[in-house]
C-alpha cells in the first residue's frame, strides 16, 4: 500500500509538465491510508459531528468502515447522500444558502481534494489567493497594496451568483483536459449532482458548487484558473513600454539647480554673506519647486500596465491607462465570463473606479494616494513622500455595521451613538462574557491590521468596552459605576476564576490598534523528510489499535467515539454526560 504523501509529491512533479495526463488516478481510491490522513484531519474540525441528512456523523468511525465505503468505491456502487441545506447569516443582512454533508461523504471528499489539489495547486496563478495553503485575503491585499503603484483605474469584479452557476458541463470539460480518468470523473459527477434537502423536499442540483462540501473551493478555483489564465494573457497584450518619459518641467528644474550648484561652488569664495544667503534661498526655491513635479510623466500614452488579484469570486484589476480602456477591460471579461464560462458579471457591481477614490476589494478600501506632504531627513534635508502609492483603510462603516450587527450599538437621532447591553449574552458566565468580548475585538483588529488607519479601531474597542460594562451591570442589576468598581483589578477591567492552580485572571483586550504587516506561515520543508512518510498521527495510531482503551480488551476492531459538548446533546444523554462530568 502507498505512502499518500509520496503520491501526492508524484502527482505535483508531474503536474509541473504543462501537456502531462493523468491516469489511474481512481486507484488512489482503494488506499486505506488516505482515508487515515483524511479522518485524522477531519476530526479536528467543529463540524465533524455535525448530522446531515441522517444520523452519520464522525462518531463510531472504524477500519471496516472504511472497508465498507472502498468496497462501494470499487463496485462503483456509492452514491453520494444529498446535503442537509441550512441558511447562514451575510454582512448585508441576507442568508447564504450552506449544504452540510454526510461524514463518509465528507471523508471520501477530502480525499479527493488531495489528490486534485496535487495536480492542480502547481498551475494556479500566483495572482489567486483564495483556499490556497499559505495564502490569505491579507496576502490578496498585501499584493494589491504592494503592485498597484501609479494605477489611475481601478475596476471592483462581481460575479453574479459565482458558486450557485458553476457550469457542471464547463467544469468537467476543464478536468478532463488533464485527467484521463472516467471512474474518477464519473465520481466528480455524483458530487456534483448529488442534491440536497430542504423542508424534507429533494431538490437536484444541475448547476454550482455543492456549498458545504470539502471539495467546493477546490472545484471553484480550478473553474476560475481559467479567468486568471485569460487575464494573464491579456496583460501581456495591454503592456506596453518599458518605461514612462521624462517629465519635462521636472527634468528642466534638475538641470538648473545642478548648474546653479556648479557655479556656487566656483564662485563661493569669491562671494559676500549677502550673496551667498541669497543663492542659497535660490536654490532652496529651486528643491521646492522641483519637488511640486514628478521625475516621470505618470500618464504617458505610450506605457500601459494592467494588474490583477483574485480571491475566490472577488477581483480587482488596476488600470494605468485610460477610462476607455478600462472600459474595454470590463466588455472584454464580460464577454469571456459568459461564452466560456457561462458566468455573468453584474454590470451593476463591476465598478470602475477613479484611483482617488475608494474601491471597495475584501472589506477594505483601497485608494492610490496624492500625498505631495514633504517629510524631513535625519540630515535636516526635505524629502518629498513617495507618491501615488496604494494604501489599504478600514472603513468607517464597515466597523459601526459590526458594533449594529453584534447589538453592542445603537444610533439614535442626529447619527448619535450609544453603546448598548447585549441582552443575549447576560445569562453566560462573567468570564465567558469577558471572553467574547476580548475574541471579537481581537479578530477584528487582526483582520483589518494592515490598514493604514487601524488606529480607528480604537473607537471600535472603546464602544465595545462600555457595551461590555453595561452587560455586566445588566446582569447585576447595577450602575456603569458600580460595575467598573467591582470589576476593577490591578486598575484594568478583569475578571477571576479558580483553576487547579490557584486564581487566575483574565483583563479586558488593551491590543494596540497599529498597523501590522506580519503573516504567520507554517514552515515548509526544503529537504524531503523521510520521517514524515512514516509517522502516523496519535488518533490514526488509536484508531488502527486493537486494544480497547476503556475496558482493555484485545484484539477486536474498535471504533472511535467523540466528545459532544453538553447543548449539542438532548435528554437523557445530557442528564448522563453532566453525572459523567460531575464524577470526573
Amino acid at each position: 500500500m502507498r505512502i499518500p504523501k509520496v503520491v501526492l509529491n508524484r502527482l505535483t512533479a508531474k503536474a509541473k509538465e504543462e501537456n502531462y495526463v493523468f491516469e489511474r488516478l481512481y486507484r488512489n481510491l482503494y488506499n486505506k491510508e488516505f482515508y487515515f490522513e483524511a479522518y485524522a484531519k477531519l476530526y479536528k474540525n467543529k463540524g465533524s459531528n455535525t448530522k446531515g441528512i441522517n444520523e452519520d456523523t464522525i462518531d463510531g468511525i472504524s477500519v471496516k468502515r472504511i472497508e465498507k465505503l472502498i468496497e462501494k468505491l470499487r463496485n462503483q456502487t456509492y452514491q453520494p447522500i444529498p446535503a442537509r441545506r441550512t441558511y447562514i447569516p451575510k454582512k448585508n443582512g441576507k442568508t447564504r444558502p450552506l449544504g452540510i454533508p454526510t461524514f463518509e461523504d465528507k471523508l471520501i471528499q477530502e480525499v479527493v481534494r488531495r489528490l486534485l489539489e496535487s495536480i492542480y495547486e502547481p498551475q494556479f496563478s500566483e495572482h489567486s489567493h483564495g483556499f490556497r495553503q499559505n495564502l490569505s485575503c491579507h496576502t490578496a491585499l498585501i499584493e494589491v497594496r504592494n503592485t498597484f503603484t501609479g494605477t489611475k483605474w481601478f475596476i471592483e469584479g462581481d460575479i453574479k451568483g459565482f458558486f450557485d452557476n458553476i457550469d457542471h458541463h464547463v467544469l468537467i470539460s476543464i478536468l478532463r483536459s488533464r485527467i484521463r480518468d472516467e471512474k474518477f470523473i464519473n465520481l466528480i459527477w455524483k458530487f456534483l449532482r448529488a442534491g440536497y434537502m430542504e423542508d424534507w423536499v429533494f431538490h437536484k442540483t444541475y448547476s454550482g458548487a455543492p456549498q458545504g462540501g470539502i471539495i467546493s473551493p477546490l472545484l471553484s478555483n480550478i473553474y476560475l484558473n481559467e479567468l486568471d489564465k485569460y487575464v494573464e494573457q491579456y496583460i501581456e497584450h495591454y503592456n506596453k513600454g518599458d518605461k514612462r518619459v521624462h517629465n519635462l518641467p521636472y527634468h528642466n528644474l534638475a538641470s538648473k539647480i545642478n548648474y546653479r550648484k556648479s557655479k556656487n561652488k566656483r564662485d563661493w569664495t569669491a562671494l559676500t554673506q549677502i550673496e551667498k544667503e541669497e543663492r542659497l534661498k535660490e536654490l532652496k526655491s529651486l528643491y521646492k519647486e522641483l519637488q511640486s513635479h514628478d521625475s516621470k510623466e505618470l500618464f504617458d500614452p505610450y506605457y500601459r500596465r494592467l494588474k490583477y488579484v483574485r480571491y475566490a469570486d472577488d477581483f480587482i484589476l488596476g488600470v494605468i491607462g485610460s477610462k476607455k480602456e478600462a472600459e474595454q477591460i470590463k466588455r472584454d471579461l464580460t464577454l469571456f465570463l459568459k461564452e466560456q464560462l457561462r458566468l455573468e458579471l453584474s454590470a451593476e457591481k463591476t465598478l470602475i473606479t477613479h484611483s482617488k477614490k475608494n474601491a471597495r476589494f475584501l472589506g477594505y478600501d483601497i485608494r492610490v494616494v496624492r500625498d505631495w506632504h514633504r517629510i524631513k531627513m535625519p540630515n535636516g534635508t526635505k524629502k518629498r513622500k513617495f507618491n501615488y502609492q496604494t494604501k489599504l483603510f478600514v472603513p468607517l462603516e464597515k466597523y459601526i455595521q459590526k458594533l449594529v450587527q453584534l447589538n453592542a450599538l445603537t444610533i439614535g437621532p442626529n447619527n448619535r451613538w450609544k453603546p448598548i447591553h447585549r441582552p443575549y449574552l447576560v445569562h453566560n458566565d462573567d468570564l465567558k462574557i469577558l471572553r467574547t468580548y476580548n475574541s471579537e475585538i481581537d479578530g477584528y483588529y487582526n483582520y483589518y491590521r494592515i490598514a493604514s488607519n487601524v488606529h480607528v479601531l480604537q473607537s471600535f474597542r472603546q464602544t465595545m468596552k462600555y457595551s461590555m460594562v453595561k452587560t455586566y451591570a445588566n446582569k447585576y442589576k447595577s450602575t456603569v459605576s458600580k460595575t467598573i468598581n467591582k470589576f476593577s483589578v490591578n486598575g484594568e477591567f478583569g475578571v477571576r476564576y479558580e483553576t487547579k492552580e490557584g486564581i487566575k485572571i483574565v483583563y479586558f483586550t488593551m491590543q494596540r490598534m497599529e498597523k501590522n504587516d506580519e503573516i504567520k506561515q507554517p514552515n515548509v520543508d526544503t529537504v524531503e523528510n523521510t520521517l514524515v512518510y512514516s509517522g502516523r498521527t496519535s488518533m490514526i495510531d488509536r484508531l488502527l489499535a486493537k486494544k480497547c482503551e476503556c475496558c482493555a480488551v484485545s484484539s477486536v476492531p474498535l471504533e472511535m467515539h467523540h466528545i459532544h459538548k453538553l447543548k449539542d446533546l438532548q435528554g437523557k444523554k445530557k442528564m448522563g454526560a453532566k453525572n459523567n462530568s460531575q464524577q470526573t
